[in-house]
């Protein structure tokens, strides 16, 4: 079993409409593998998460991204939901610490709509990664190959495409994660 243990990773999402199974399953799967996960938002408080359409549970902030030292995490997670990156995307310290994050070469995993933050970012092009369907023009136009696949690993970057490919997601997100 790979080995987190020591290595804080960050996830980001937005006060409202991450999808609830693709910020609980690869939470657990740092857990898993010894990891301390954070959750860091756009607000102080609880976040609101959803299934697909319906709202599901909300969890605790731990930390405002405005205020999070990006060199102080070990990778970052990037859930999706159609609601969470479109929201995160108009924020500019949720921008700011992904540009960050990913030109100071720490890994980073997105699934799902979870791209269009990296888009924002301007950190996709010349890369290959793969999303939900309805975002790779948004992906080939800010210069990324993208691909319909299960897991893309390119780099320090791992993306899936939607909940269906979390078990492939979360074994290759904790291997990049461990370095």
């Amino acid at each position: 079993m790979t080995d987190l243990s020591g290595r804080t990773i960050a996830f980001l999402v937005a006060n409202e409409g991450v999808e609830q199974v693709e910020l609980t399953e690869p939470w657990s799967a740092v857990e898993k593998a010894g990891g301390s996960p954070r959750l860091l938002s756009v607000e102080a408080g609880r976040v609101q998460a959803f299934n697909h359409l319906d709202k599901a549970d909300t969890f605790e902030v731990d930390d405002v991204v405005a205020d999070a030292d990006p060199a102080s995490y070990d990778g970052l997670v990037l859930p999706g939901g159609v609601a969470n990156p479109d929201a995160l995307r108009t924020d500019q310290d949720a921008v700011t610490f992904v540009r960050e994050i990913v030109e100071s070469g720490t890994p980073v995993a997105a699934i799902c709509h979870a791209p269009w933050t990296l888009v924002e970012a301007d950190v996709v092009r010349g890369r290959r990664l793969t999303s939900w369907p309805s975002l790779q023009t948004d992906l080939r136009n800010a210069g990324a190959e993208w691909v319909d696949e299960e897991v893309v690993v390119d780099g320090g970057l791992v993306t899936s495409r939607r909940p269906d490919d979390l078990p492939a997601f979360n074994e290759a997100m904790v291997e990049l994660f461990a370095g």
